[in-house]
């Protein structure tokens, strides 16, 4: 990312990470630009009427620093993006596969699928729970993918 790019350069970028899911408005991307700026993040080029902004060296190393925050949140778009595809596709009938359909394609038994969907149900049923609660359920699911991967 060493050109520099114009705000709507920025927001069609982010509405493609996210596979058209997420895009952001020009009042949610210019004041961070903004704020980018003054905190020496980036730095803006005029160019007529419009700018260009550009990651500062300062800006690259607060990036490097936060590296695997940016990866999962780009991560995160992604998936996103790629579920709300599928939904997509399945309301406009293109593809009826649920999400099981889907994990047996990659090769995952119909028991793995149930207890992946009890799993899910399980989980959103304990939204509002309290924090002692959701740390036992922490606790759980830590046990258990310890216990997944061999150790």
């Amino acid at each position: 990312a060493d050109k520099p790019y114009h705000g709507y350069e920025i927001i069609k970028a982010l509405e493609e990470r996210s596979g058209g899911f997420y895009s952001p408005s020009p009042g949610m991307i210019y004041p961070a630009l903004t704020y980018l700026e003054e905190i020496g993040y980036a730095s803006v080029e005029a160019e007529g009427a419009k700018k260009r902004y550009r990651i500062t060296d300062e800006g690259r190393a607060h990036l490097t620093e936060n590296r695997r925050v940016a990866d999962a949140i780009f991560a995160q778009l992604a998936w996103i993006g790629a579920k709300m595809e599928h939904v997509r596709r399945v309301f406009a009938g293109d593809d009826a596969r649920s999400d099981e359909g889907d994990d047996r394609h990659r090769g995952w038994g119909a028991e793995l699928n149930e207890a992946r969907r009890v799993l899910r149900a399980a989980l959103a049923s304990i939204m509002d729970a309290s924090a002692e609660e959701q740390r036992r359920v922490a606790d759980i699911l830590e046990r258990a993918a310890r216990e997944i991967r061999g150790k």
